[in-house]
């Protein structure tokens, strides 16, 4: 079987060899290739190259389109991303410097036509002419709630988003969900199988609970309305959020989530059971640290409680650059090894 066949399996709990095997790598591609991160980025054709060289050298199942979060923040205006050789790159201008600045923001009429665009477009071209009949396609998008902590800075958000005023936050988050509506339409258009929709404020971690049912949700559901939740996989930034499950299913209507290092996997198994991907991902920045002997036995911890049953994926967070290569590739041999359904 394909580890794209391997993934439908996964998700349907129809019969397989094993479990699918994601490792979540965007930032290491500049060093497969041995060029600075801005250059790297520049440019889709370097950054689907690395990506494949990536997946050679391990053996993984996924690949990803990512370049950076920021990069939605240009697609939004911003005229500065940080780059860092060692670490993520990150937004340097926030394009909402005060409140006066949601009322200018504007969301282009087609973002596929933006610059900024045209390097993600690239490299899922290539990533879906080279093996996108076989492999998993990761794109990343972040939800309209999340979407203003780069456009403004978490401080600033949270301050909006608790206190107001509160017709401001809306009209922010209704320009933000309109980008989310075309960029989630347009990954797929590009061949995107699987999409990390990314949303730190539809966990209890953040916000409440009842700002979730309140606020958040409905948000998200403006967010998905047009193309529906078919292949996404709710991803809170490692956050747990075992809590919302339930409403995520009900409301939301995503079966596939990404559940944080923090949360307890088996309750996490228990509660989506068989009506969707529990997807148990390891504490990649204790990878750091550890040794490859302390990286498979968590792996062999993590597998072996979920993988009970089928429905189940192993992943990472976002690998830090830190990782050492021999964590990296004992983490993934385990996951193989423990992983075997049959």
């Amino acid at each position: 079987m394909t580890p794209l066949e391997i993934l439908s399996s996964a998700t349907t709990g129809s019969p397989a060899p094993r479990i699918p095997v994601f490792c979540n790598m965007p930032d290491h591609g500049a060093r497969e290739l041995g060029m600075p991160a801005k250059q790297y980025f520049s440019k889709g054709e370097y950054v689907a190259d690395g990506q494949l060289r990536m997946l050679r050298r391990y053996g993984y199942d996924n690949i990803w389109s990512l370049h950076y979060v920021g990069k939605e923040a240009e697609l939004l205006g911003c005229r500065e991303i940080l780059f860092a050789d060692d670490g993520v790159p990150n937004v340097a201008d926030f394009v909402i410097k005060n409140l006066d600045d949601i009322a200018k923001l504007e969301i282009p009429a087609d973002i596929t036509q933006h610059p900024a665009w045209q390097p993600i477009a690239d490299s899922l071209r290539i990533l879906r002419s080279e093996i996108g009949a076989t492999h998993p396609i990761c794109a990343y998008a972040t939800a309209s709630t999340t979407l203003p902590a780069i456009l403004m800075g978490m401080d600033k958000w949270m301050e909006l988003f608790l206190l107001g005023p509160f017709d401001v936050r809306d009209e922010l988050l209704r320009k933000c969900s309109d980008f989310s509506q075309q960029e989630i339409a347009a990954l797929r258009a590009l061949g995107a199988s699987v999409l990390i929709y990314s949303t730190p404020f539809g966990s209890p971690y953040f916000v409440s609970r009842k700002q979730i049912e309140q606020i958040v949700m409905p948000w998200m559901r403006r967010d998905l309305l047009p193309g529906g939740s078919e292949n996404l996989i709710y991803y809170c930034g490692m956050a747990p959020f075992n809590d919302v499950i339930d409403l995520i299913f009900d409301e939301l209507h995503i079966t596939n989530h990404y559940i944080s290092p923090l949360a307890d996997i088996a309750e996490a198994k228990r509660l989506i059971n068989t009506r969707g991907l529990t997807c148990g991902a390891i504490d990649d920045i204790k990878m750091i640290h550890w040794s490859a002997e302390q990286t498979r036995a968590e792996v062999k911890r993590i597998v072996e409680i979920g993988k009970t049953g089928s429905h189940f994926l192993f992943g990472n967070g976002v690998m830090p650059l830190a990782v050492p290569e021999a964590n990296i590739q004992a983490m993934v041999d385990a996951a193989f090894e423990y992983g075997r359904l049959a």
